[in-house]
C-alpha cells in the first residue's frame, strides 16, 4: 500500500473536526514529500534535529508538531518555526518556551501533557499540577505562548478497558480546566492502534505514523 493510499484510507475514518498528524519522525523527506502531495500539512516529530533538518528541506506551509519529550537545552533549534509543541509536562518548559518565543517574536501555541498512563515511563503533570499552573500569576506573565490544549498518552497495553479510561480521564480533565481556560480548544490522544478508541472518547487531535508510513526502522 502507497502512503498516499494509507493516508486516503485514514482521513476517510476520521471526523471533519479531528485533526490528523503524520508522526513522521525516524522517515526520510521523499515519504514525507509522498504525504504532502497527498495533501498532509501538518508532521509530527519527536526529535528536535531531524524536525529542524526537515523543516529546512521542506515546503514552508507544513506545521510542525514536536510531539516528544522536550529537554529544554533543544528548545531554541525550534521555536522559529515550530507550530505546535505537545509535551509541556513543566513550567519550567513553558517559561523556555516563552523566552525562545520571544526571541522570534512569535506566539507558540502549547499542550499541556497530563499523565494518564499508569506506567513511569510516561512523562506528565498530574490534573492538580496543571490546574495550578493555568491560574498562577506566573503562568499569566508569559505573553509569547498560548496553552491552547491537553495531551495525553495511554500505557502501552493491550487492554482496551484500561485504554478507554485513561482517554475518559483525559476528556474529563479538558472539561475541568476548561471552566476556568476557555483558550483550551485540543484534546490531543490517539496513535496508530487506538485513535479510533480516542476519537469517541472525544479527542479532537490523533498522532497517527506506523498506519501512513509503515513500520519505522530505528537503526536509520
Amino acid at each position: 500500500m502507497s502512503i498516499k493510499t494509507n493516508l486516503e484510507d485514514i482521513k476517510a475514518t476520521i471526523p471533519e473536526h479531528v485533526t490528523l498528524v503524520a508522526v513522521s519522525k525516524t522517515k526520510p523527506v521523499s515519504d514525507l514529500m509522498e504525504a504532502y502531495n497527498a495533501g498532509q500539512r501538518i508532521f509530527g516529530e519527536n526529535k528536535i534535529q531531524e524536525m529542524a533538518d526537515k523543516y529546512a528541506e521542506m515546503p514552508k506551509d507544513i506545521e510542525w508538531h514536536m510531539i516528544g519529550h522536550v529537554q529544554r537545552n533543544k528548545v531554541k533549534y525550534m521555536a522559529e518555526f515550530v507550530s505546535l509543541i505537545h509535551g509541556v509536562d513543566s513550567f519550567k518548559l513553558l517559561k523556555e518556551i516563552d523566552k525562545q518565543a520571544k526571541n522570534h517574536d512569535r506566539i507558540i501555541k502549547c499542550l499541556l501533557q497530563i499523565k494518564i498512563a499508569e506506567e513511569d515511563s510516561k512523562f506528565g503533570m498530574s490534573v492538580s499540577d496543571a490546574s495550578a499552573l493555568l491560574q498562577s500569576d506566573a503562568f499569566s506573565e508569559l505573553k509569547n505562548i498560548k496553552v491552547v490544549g491537553l495531551m495525553g498518552m495511554a500505557t502501552f497495553t493491550d487492554n482496551m478497558t484500561q485504554v478507554e479510561n485513561e482517554f475518559k480521564f483525559l476528556n474529563n480533565t479538558f472539561s475541568e480546566l476548561k471552566n476556568t481556560n476557555p483558550d483550551l480548544e485540543i484534546k490531543s490522544m490517539g496513535m496508530s492502534g487506538d485513535y479510533q478508541l480516542a476519537i469517541e472518547c472525544g479527542s479532537t487531535m490523533v498522532r497517527v505514523g506506523s498506519s501512513i508510513f509503515g513500520a519505522r526502522n530505528y537503526n536509520n
